[in-house]
């Protein structure tokens, strides 16, 4: 019996919060995969390898460790971050490379407006284009974890985050310049 439900609400959800500093601030954590690390709620992101993305099809490599969740019992694993859509200051969005192949299909992104305050910043996860047979798993996450994600945001924003890609090819990049 059809319940009347709209499915496509049922497979996305969102979280909002106005953090006090401009897009282009907090665009700049978003886009970096450190900076992905550093808003991550679950526990799951234990690190990242990569540069900052600028365009679509850009991507970087994360550590990750899903016994953080306590569901799955898959230890650590890396996958790739896809960025899918990307307009600055005011949109990134991806999906998620991993071992499943085709890809799984979901996606999760950030929108950014101008706030008087600072920014009104949108946290979301959509699986609408989830291949049928992933869409049971959904959501890996919570909207409560959104939200949080969203507190860790402000706060990397405002304070900093440890960048260890960063200074990983820092230190390659001066190892080269050193050789030649």
């Amino acid at each position: 019996m059809k319940t009347g439900r709209d499915t496509t609400m049922a497979e996305r959800f969102s979280a909002r919060r106005t953090v006090p500093a401009p897009p282009r601030a907090i665009f700049k954590v978003l886009t970096d995969p450190d900076g992905h690390v550093a808003i991550d709620s679950s526990g799951m992101l234990q690190g990242a390898s990569g540069v900052p993305v600028e365009r679509v099809g850009d991507a970087f490599v994360v550590h990750m460790d899903r016994e953080a969740l306590g569901d799955l019992p898959m230890g650590a694993y890396d996958v790739r971050v896809v960025i899918t859509r990307i307009q600055p200051p005011e949109r990134v969005e991806w999906t998620v490379e991993g071992t499943i192949k085709p890809p799984i299909g979901h996606v999760y992104g950030y929108e950014l407006a101008p706030h008087p305050d600072g920014s009104i910043v949108t946290s979301y996860c959509d699986w609408s284009g989830a291949a049928d047979e992933w869409k049971p798993i959904f959501p890996v996450i919570d909207e409560k974890a959104l939200r949080a994600s969203l507190g860790l945001l402000e706060r990397a924003v405002r304070r900093g985050y440890p960048t260890p890609a960063a200074s990983r090819l820092r230190a390659d990049s001066e190892g080269d310049r050193d050789q030649q």
